[in-house]
């Protein structure tokens, strides 16, 4: 999507093969080659640019200086931080990308790469100010990279960033016919004084567990595997919903309720629940001498994540450290600020439980799921 009305590492003019000094003049029976010839289609990728200008126009905040086209995008701090601390993050959606490719749902998937990318950035406390894409493929199909970068643009409103610049590329023989790679990079940024780098946890402390929307983009390797024994059954009804929609769930972006939660209170810490699942997650922002204790019964596993545990005989400990069994994001509050922040959260959409607490580390085994 480089810039949005030009594409980098591609060519507006149609190639020519000259003779290098001192060779044999092209004979005139060859045929004239073209970029078009070559597997590059400079039109495609035009049409999608002139397509997505408006998606991504959408998406920009007062602080984007510079037009659509430039080499570089442009974004000012000036006069909104202080002593303004930049968080950076960057990820794709793992395998959950062949599963779009597969049920050929291409919407949503781009909601998951910036949702992937936005969290991990608010950990820290962190606002997102903007985010860049990379799409890569074989061969450029509009329709499907529009849906794409559609869905990345909604994706970056509810996060509140702009999309502000990415690389749309197309490389013949790279990718199997129909599918392509998606990456994101997003920077944020928080004043120095609130910056939450779980300094304040202390044992005691309540650990307030968000729900998820599903899977999120975690775990796809362990899910495909599982479908493909059960013989892909994308139209099993799991109570009201399908598989298939359960799957495909885009992640849930908690950049805007989790800011406002921020403002209303003390948070000594933050986690977002992606690879490595609730065992690796929540102790990485848990100091030292510290550890983790869990109660699964809190709250309710949600029908998907049941299924794949059912279907896939999946141990519970496999469970724990591969998916967010429905615990997206987790807040480590003080335990007399656990029944306000969870009346907080739901106030703002977010359906919130306390799911354990902060205990004395115990050795080297800091983290106890019960």
């Amino acid at each position: 999507m480089a810039n949005l009305s030009s594409l980098p590492n591609r060519s507006a003019n149609v190639y020519h093969l000259r003779p290098a000094f001192g060779s044999t003049p092209m004979s005139p029976e060859k045929e004239a080659l073209t970029y078009r010839a070559a597997g590059v289609d400079i039109d495609a990728g035009e049409e999608v640019v002139e397509r997505i200008k408006p998606l991504v126009a959408r998406t920009f905040r007062k602080e984007v200086m510079a037009g659509l086209g430039g080499f570089g995008a442009l974004f000012e701090l000036a006069g909104r931080y202080k002593e303004p601390v930049l968080v950076s993050g960057t990820d794709g959606v793992g395998t959950k990308l062949k599963l779009a490719q597969i049920l050929n749902r291409h919407d949503s998937i781009g909601i998951d790469l910036v949702g992937m990318c936005v969290n991990d950035v608010l950990v820290q406390g962190a606002e997102s100010l903007f985010f860049l894409d990379y799409f890569a493929t074989g061969k450029l199909e509009v329709e499907t990279t529009v849906s794409v970068i559609a869905g990345i643009a909604r994706g970056c409103e509810l996060a509140g960033c702009a999309l502000i610049g990415g690389e749309t590329a197309e490389m013949p023989n790279m990718y199997p016919p129909g599918e392509y790679d998606l990456a994101g990079f997003c920077v944020g940024a928080v004043e120095k004084s609130r910056l939450i780098d779980g300094a304040a946890i202390k044992a005691g402390d309540a650990i307030i567990g968000i729900a998820s929307s599903g899977p999120h983009s975690n775990g796809y390797s362990l899910i495909r595997k599982i479908l493909a024994r059960a013989d892909n059954p994308y139209d099993l009804d799991l109570g009201g919903v399908t598989l298939a929609d359960a799957l495909m769930a885009p992640t849930t972006i908690y950049v805007k309720p989790i800011l406002q939660l921020l403002g209303m209170q003390s948070v000594h810490g933050m986690a977002h629940i992606t690879g490595g699942g609730l065992t690796e997650n929540i102790i990485r922002v848990v100091p030292d001498g510290l550890g983790v204790a869990l109660d699964s019964s809190a709250w309710k596993l949600p029908t998907v994540f049941d299924w794949l545990r059912r279907e896939g005989n999946v141990a519970q400990t496999e469970m724990w450290r591969t998916f967010n069994c429905g615990i997206g994001y987790t807040v480590i509050v003080s335990r007399d600020a656990a029944t306000t922040t969870i009346r907080a959260l739901a106030q703002l959409g977010l359906t919130a439980w306390t799911i354990g607490e902060i205990v004395p580390a115990h050795g080297d085994d800091r983290v106890h799921i019960s």
